[in-house]
């Protein structure tokens, strides 16, 4: 390839790999005719996480498990219930893990605060070893300045 054609190969590679976004595993037959639920379906389901792949939202996912949630935020949006009352209700049938994004509450703080703890701890190790290196610089004696003394004398 010459020169001239590597930064246009370059800027083609470039916007084709911005241009390639998520995909949503959101299938025709789930979509709501209307607009405005469909999209409160997508901002809930973009928030919980499917039980089978674990790191992705069931918007995401392809599992069976995936589906199935999907089909029921879309059920229990067609109900009536408001958006809380549908992350309630899946929270409620499946667990707090289902989130995405957890709650911080007490029996959370731990999952919180460990970042800070370790971050704490890292801090506080190079402190204390950056202290250890200053402590052990000591003076010599003066006989031992005097042997220093005479041995690089007796290497000239």
């Amino acid at each position: 390839m010459s020169a001239a054609r590597l930064p246009r190969a370059l800027v083609a590679l470039m916007l084709l790999a911005g241009s390639s976004g998520t995909v949503l595993a959101v299938q025709p037959d789930e979509v709501l005719p209307d607009a405005k639920l469909e999209a409160r379906a997508r901002d809930i389901s973009s928030g919980l996480r499917c039980l089978v792949c674990q790191n992705q939202s069931i918007d995401d996912s392809d599992a069976p498990l995936a589906r199935d949630l999907r089909l029921i935020v879309r059920e229990r949006l067609k109900a009536g219930d408001d958006d809380r009352q549908v992350q309630d209700y899946v929270v409620g049938r499946y667990g707090e893990y289902v989130l995405l994004r957890p709650v911080l509450a007490l029996h959370t703080l731990l999952l919180w605060l460990t970042p800070l703890m370790a971050l704490g701890l890292g801090v506080f190790g190079l402190w204390r070893l950056s202290r250890r290196r200053a402590d052990h610089e000591t003076k010599l004696s003066p006989a031992e300045e005097a042997e220093i003394a005479a041995l690089t004398r007796r290497d000239r």
